[in-house]
């Protein structure tokens, strides 16, 4: 273990700019396979949360109706008790003997046949309820069903994609952590963080046009001097990525092309 820690501290600037660019061409290459999936798996996650949602609605209104059910027989049998109590009462008015218990009785057969109305109101206003919670859950059973085939089409695309680059994905992660033991665990760290926060995820960039790879800053000509010295781990001052000479970054650089010299056209004396 520490002769491991030993080789990686005993390795050259040079050869650590040049591990940590491969590293940072696999793992573009792997960037790039995600990008070939693209939004799939978030249009995957976003389609069965939005199906796991309209599932979980429509067991609520089927609660819901089901409490409204038990209510509405709950309402029928008080109807049938207020029935019962009518028809009593009503016998019983043929055995009344004085005024009193004619009203008496008189009273309780209208309350209890208003009970009967007031119960058969809330009976229909019940079946409504439950008549329209029966036409939402229809509505969301369609759109349930198109989302699922939806998210059946979504994860073939999804399926397929990684089939076809699962391999090659795999490959290169085992390339890449082979290489960053490699790599001091300190430079590795700040180049991650680097990479974490750029636009294009690239932690190292070369020299371009006397300028930096990354942000296109103008580099002064004893900064890229050192760059090319390969001495010591220089970053753009701008950007904070590190910086590499094309050279040892394998890259070939075209010169810029010359302009053409403009001809002098000799002016004509005029003789007098």
């Amino acid at each position: 273990m520490m002769a491991t820690k030993k080789n990686v501290a005993d390795i050259s600037v040079e050869e650590k700019l040049k591990a940590l660019y491969q590293l940072q061409t696999m793992l573009s290459e792997i960037d790039k396979i995600k990008t070939l999936r693209g939004e799939l798996p978030l249009e995957v996650q976003d389609l069965e949360d939005e199906i796991e949602g309209l599932t979980t609605r429509i067991g609520k209104y089927e609660e819901e109706i089901k409490e409204l059910n038990a209510d509405i027989a709950t309402k029928k049998g008080n109807i049938q008790t207020a029935q019962a109590s009518v028809e009593r009462y009503k016998q019983q008015l043929d055995d009344v003997r004085n005024n009193r218990e004619y009203d008496t009785l008189s009273k309780e057969i209208e309350f209890q046949t208003l009970e009967i109305q007031l119960q058969n109101k809330k009976i229909g206003e019940a079946q409504e309820k439950i008549a329209k919670k029966q036409e939402e859950i229809k509505q969301n059973q369609a759109l349930l069903e198109e989302r699922r085939n939806d998210l059946d089409i979504k994860k073939s695309e999804l399926d397929e994609i990684i089939s076809e680059t699962k391999a090659e994905e795999e490959k290169l992660r085992e390339k890449a952590k082979a290489l960053e033991v490699t790599i001091e665990p300190r430079l590795l760290t700040a180049f991650k963080r680097i990479r974490r926060n750029s636009r294009n995820g690239l932690g190292i960039v070369y020299v371009q046009r006397d300028a930096c790879g990354g942000c296109f800053n103008k580099i002064p000509p004893q900064r890229q001097l050192d760059i090319r010295m390969r001495k010591k781990i220089i970053v753009c001052e701008y950007c904070g990525r590190i910086m590499i000479d094309p050279e040892l970054a394998g890259v070939e650089i075209e010169a810029p092309k010359e302009k053409p010299k403009r001809r002098l056209r000799s002016r004509k004396t005029t003789e007098e």
